[in-house]
């Protein structure tokens, strides 16, 4: 378990997987943030101290069962992890039909959050403004 003191506790906690996009999201937000590991069987899971905001994408190509990747289960499975999760930010793709960005809903209703914003792929200029605007208004509204 890798456990972050208060101080150094991102803002954000993400997934991504090889393919980098929910990666890249996060690294033009410019904030900080914690990548949850593609590999949980040989790298360290992470805890966090402080309240954050997840950043994840949808799996399953439609499929609701599989929606939500299997590292972000075994990361919010911590009680720890959990009771701190403030908001979900999510990303899909629009060929997923009604089922796009379905992973944000799925988690923001077992966890008692909101779904903050969703976005496609690896998100627009627009899409990064929005959210850093976003969050920007949260934090001051919800100190950490």
């Amino acid at each position: 378990m890798r456990t972050f003191a208060p101080e150094q506790s991102p803002e954000i906690v993400y997934f991504s997987s090889v393919s980098e996009n929910t990666h890249r999201f996060v690294e033009r937000l410019n904030r900080t943030a914690a990548r949850i590991p593609l590999n949980v069987k040989t790298e360290p899971m992470i805890e966090v101290s402080r309240p954050y905001v997840l950043v994840v994408p949808t799996y399953g190509g439609g499929n609701r069962r599989h929606a939500v990747p299997k590292q972000v289960i075994a990361f919010l499975n911590n009680p720890t992890n959990r009771s701190l999760l403030r908001g979900v930010i999510t990303s899909g793709n629009t060929n997923f039909g009604e089922d796009y960005c379905i992973a944000g809903p799925i988690i923001a209703s077992k966890c008692g959050v909101p779904e903050m914003y969703r976005f496609e792929l690896l998100g627009t200029r627009d899409d990064v403004e929005r959210v850093t605007q976003g969050l920007d208004k949260y934090w001051q509204e919800h100190p950490r």
